[in-house]
């Protein structure tokens, strides 16, 4: 096992004294915030598909943003060269952008590195052989198989990454992060009667190789295998207005889409977010409280600072029903009088950042999960939910279910299958009438926004909707 990657171990991408210089020259113009965003990212890939790797792929890339701020005005240039005439060229079209002109010099001083400090990771990926990597998919791919003949076909990926960042600003920020995460995800395809069925299992986290000492890939293969096979016996979704409870982990991509994203203090702040001007006010039902929190260790939506250089923290949006804050990036923060929380995100250093969520969570409660389901008489059960779309100025969403069940006479029974579940943010938060103590996170994500990709997590408890409409093929 190679040694433990401490953040103390990471050394500066560029010089400090180069980014002060490149600060104050951003600053001489008249620009009012100026900012350096350093990144150099490197990346693995293997695809396996029908027995066969398909696909290996490694790849870096290394550069930085910058950004000047003049009142409203945002200027913004990205470079590949961090020599100090790259970085100057960039600074100089970043001014320009944001004010054509002005003089008079303004110095800028670093603090020294700060910061919390970087996860630690036992196991860089880069220093483990492809082949060990190889032998995963095809550990993956033979267990899937071997679950029953019916699995038909079986893809499998492995994926690593591992980011340095290194932010300095006008503020005399200097800070940075590494963040290393490790992913393996297992698709299978069951043939039957009734035609093609899929499932799928993936798991992520923010750390090295040594994810692979406590999951087994044979078993993440085999529960794959086993969601498309128990769809073969489907039936179709019922249809209209009946109690949904949604399991473990399986549905916190509902609070990502249809409520997280209107609680962005972007869209707030364009009055794009049904949520917007509701501080303070109700919005949920006693009991309910939604988090979105940076700090949880190993998490896919986890780091020590954001793409701002602002530490990560654990951030309430509604506690006990109650809409308490929005998330929060630099500037929007400082137009505001505040501090940012944390949220300020991009995909990489050609992008400017925005408000994005990191881990995002409906906080476990009390009710015993087995109950909630035996005091529901018809309904259905949500193991996992898919993909789906949101309109953030009104709530209103649409989510497919990749696996649930018929609630009948408080039991489950079958499978069922071709169903959304169709809805509206706000009206669900209100809707919920039972929690569970029995809290879950779900499955490694990238959450999409104004055409940029950030990894996120999100989790839920067992809990139950009163009512909420589903779409469903059933007469």
């Amino acid at each position: 096992m190679k040694d433990r990657i401490t953040r103390t171990e990471i050394g500066p991408m560029v010089d400090p004294q180069l980014l002060q210089d490149v600060l104050g020259e951003a600053l001489a113009t008249g620009g009012e915030f100026a900012e350096v965003f350093v990144e150099d990212r490197r990346s693995t890939s293997a695809l396996l598909d029908d027995g066969r790797i398909e696909e290996m792929a490694s790849g870096r890339d290394r550069g930085a943003g910058i950004r000047v701020v003049v009142g409203e005005t945002t200027g913004f240039a990205h470079t590949a060269d961090l020599s100090p005439t790259g970085l100057r060229a960039a600074s100089a079209a970043a001014s320009a952008a944001a004010l054509g002109g002005g003089d008079g010099v303004r110095e800028v001083v670093l603090d020294s590195p700060s910061g919390p400090p970087s996860a630690v990771v036992d196991v860089l990926p880069s220093d483990v052989a492809k082949d060990r990597k190889v032998a995963l998919l095809a550990e993956a791919n033979e267990a899937a198989r071997a679950r029953d003949g019916a699995i038909t076909q079986v893809t499998a990926r492995y994926a690593d990454s591992q980011r340095r960042i290194q932010i300095a600003n006008s503020d005399g920020l200097l800070t940075g992060d590494r963040q290393v995460r490790t992913l393996f995800s297992v698709s299978c395809v069951a043939s039957g009667d009734s035609g093609l069925q899929t499932g799928r299992e993936s798991v992520g986290h923010t750390v090295g190789f040594e994810l692979f000492d406590r999951v087994d890939v044979g078993d993440l293969a085999r529960r794959a295998a086993e969601r498309a096979l128990t769809k073969l016996d489907a039936v179709p979704a019922p249809s209209g207005e009946i109690p949904v409870v949604v399991g473990p982990g399986g549905g916190g991509v509902l609070f990502h889409e249809a409520c997280g994203h209107g609680l962005e203090a972007d869209l707030i702040a364009k009055s794009a977010s049904v949520f917007a001007g509701r501080r303070g006010e109700v919005v949920a039902a006693p009991g309910v409280s939604l988090v979105d929190d940076g700090t949880m260790t190993g998490e896919w939506g986890c780091y020590a600072v954001d793409d701002e250089g602002r530490p990560a923290q654990r951030n309430v949006l509604i506690s006990d029903g109650e809409l308490t804050d929005y998330m929060w990036d630099r500037l929007r923060a400082r137009k505001e009088g505040r501090d940012s929380s944390g949220n300020g995100r991009r995909q990489g250093y050609r992008y400017l950042p925005m408000v994005r969520m990191t881990n995002t969570y409906l906080e476990a409660g009390n009710d015993d999960p087995e109950e909630i389901v035996a005091g529901t008489d018809h309904g259905v059960y949500v193991a996992q939910l898919g993909g789906g779309q949101v309109n953030t100025a009104t709530g209103d969403f649409v989510f497919g279910m990749t696996e649930a069940y018929l609630i009948e006479d408080g039991q489950l029974t079958a499978p069922i299958r071709e169903g959304n579940l169709i809805g509206n943010g706000p009206a669900v938060l209100l809707g919920i009438d039972a929690i569970a103590g029995d809290f879950a996170m779900g499955s490694p994500g990238t959450c999409g926004k104004d055409g940029q990709g950030v990894p996120v997590g999100d989790g839920t408890p067992t809990f139950r909707v009163s009512r909420l409409t589903v779409g469903g093929t059933a007469a």
